[in-house]
């Protein structure tokens, strides 16, 4: 019983993902041919057998058993015969146009999403935008084991200049079981260090098992409590307990729960100010308590308006289609490991457990996977949408059409290239659930 909770809870938020993605992306194909007066016979969410179905004038609205995909059909798309309202019939420009609608909507999309989460605001911690500066090492981990210390700094990884924790570890993420060539800052000298980052998680994600300086953060003080009655704040920064610098927020609690009845000095910071505050923990259920509740590290609070929300999602976005380009052009050059790709399975996977932190949460999911759709269809493969746009480009330079049998040929080589890929992110989702 509760694995088909636990499934349904994992197809629903897929299906509404995936519904949404599919219907953006062929609606831009719809209202374009629309637009320029091409007919269009088939407007259909998903593949197959047609399980619901209505027919308002030329066209046919349908939802069909495989929600995998969609399609518009067009008049004249197949078997061109002359008619004016056709899809052939018209120029390469609009034609052009009509196959980029599709991916365009998705990445509008992208941008539409990321600005909604963002407005709503969020507490962001500083670490991710800070230097790449170890504070902690896993004694069992891959970096422990390649020679990474605390104090090192990442310069650059495979050649490439890293400037803070978000750039260091999307390298990493993306590099499961493959070589990283280093380069340290360590006490003024630079080393060199060739490390192997570990397979973790469900989708087999790089991990040296390296951490950044975390400084603990107070959230929240109960009030009347020894800590509220010392002075603590919440914003607090934690520097010090008992004269020893925290590494983790596991070492604060452990230093308070130790210290009942006993005088015990923070160095915090607060608002950029440092000082000191005495508290004694009382004895409660044989440990020391202070009535604090601490955050493993430091945040910042950003609630940016409409305008500052929308550079904001504009900036985000951008870096992200690059990360997500350089991605996909790593499948040709072998850089990017094909076992990390995720097929549905796994995108179901993500949907679910995403859908469990909240609507925000799955919405900025939402987003990334939508402006991944939007640049794959961008891709000149054929069957692609970039693939259609790029025989279209060189039917223009060759100034002829090419042939039926000569685009059949190309469609079913893009074909095949896209039935690998399926096979292949079905089989890495199958092992991921079987490990």
């Amino acid at each position: 019983m509760g694995y088909i909770i636990s499934t349904f809870q994992a197809i629903v938020p897929f299906l509404f993902v995936l519904g949404v993605l599919i219907f953006v992306h062929e609606l831009g194909h719809f209202l374009v041919a629309r637009w320029y007066g091409v007919k269009v016979l088939a407007f259909s969410l998903g593949f197959g057998p047609k399980l619901v179905k209505v027919t308002r004038g030329d066209t046919e609205y349908c939802i069909s058993a495989i929600p995998l995909g969609g399609y518009v059909k067009l008049a004249g798309e197949e078997v061109p015969t002359g008619d004016p309202t056709e899809f052939h019939a018209q120029s390469k420009w609009v034609r052009i146009q009509v196959y980029l609608a599709g991916p365009i909507m998705n990445i509008l999309l992208a941008l539409i999403l990321t600005t909604a989460v963002l407005s709503q605001g969020a507490d962001v911690p500083l670490y991710r935008s800070a230097a790449p500066v170890i504070g902690v090492v896993d004694a069992a981990g891959a970096g422990a084991k390649a020679g990474l210390q605390v104090g090192d700094r990442v310069v650059r990884v495979n050649g490439k200049d890293v400037a803070t924790w978000d750039d260091f570890d999307m390298v990493v993420a993306n590099k499961a079981n493959r070589e990283l060539d280093l380069v340290v800052e360590r006490k003024g000298s630079y080393q060199d260090v060739v490390v192997v980052p570990e397979a973790t998680g469900d989708f087999d994600m790089g991990d040296l098992k390296v951490g950044p300086v975390l400084r603990p953060q107070i959230l929240d003080v109960v009030a009347d409590q020894p800590a509220a009655k010392a002075g603590f704040q919440k914003g607090d920064v934690v520097l010090t307990v008992g004269g020893e610098r925290p590494k983790t927020r596991e070492d604060v609690v452990s230093r308070i729960q130790k210290s009942a009845n006993t005088p015990l000095v923070f160095h915090i910071e607060r608002a950029g100010t440092p000082m000191d505050v005495t508290v004694v923990p009382e004895l409660k259920n044989k440990v020391g308590v202070v009535g604090l509740s601490i955050a493993s590290y430091e945040t910042r609070r950003v609630d940016p308006n409409l305008p500052t929300a929308m550079r904001m999602s504009l900036s985000q976005t951008v870096e992200s289609a690059q990360i997500i380009t350089k991605t996909l052009a790593g499948l040709f050059t072998t850089e990017t490991p094909v076992n990390n790709l995720v097929g549905p399975v796994g995108i179901a996977q993500m949907s679910g457990q995403t859908a469990k932190l909240g609507w925000l949460p799955l919405l900025s999911l939402m987003g990334m996977i939508s402006l991944q759709l939007g640049l794959l269809n961008l891709m000149p493969i054929p069957v692609l949408d970039g693939g259609h746009i790029t025989i279209i480009l060189l039917e223009g330079l060759a100034r002829r059409d090419f042939s039926m049998k000569i685009k059949e040929r190309i469609l079913f080589a893009g074909f095949a290239l896209i039935l690998m890929l399926m096979v292949t992110v079905i089989f890495n989702d199958v092992t991921r659930i079987f490990r």
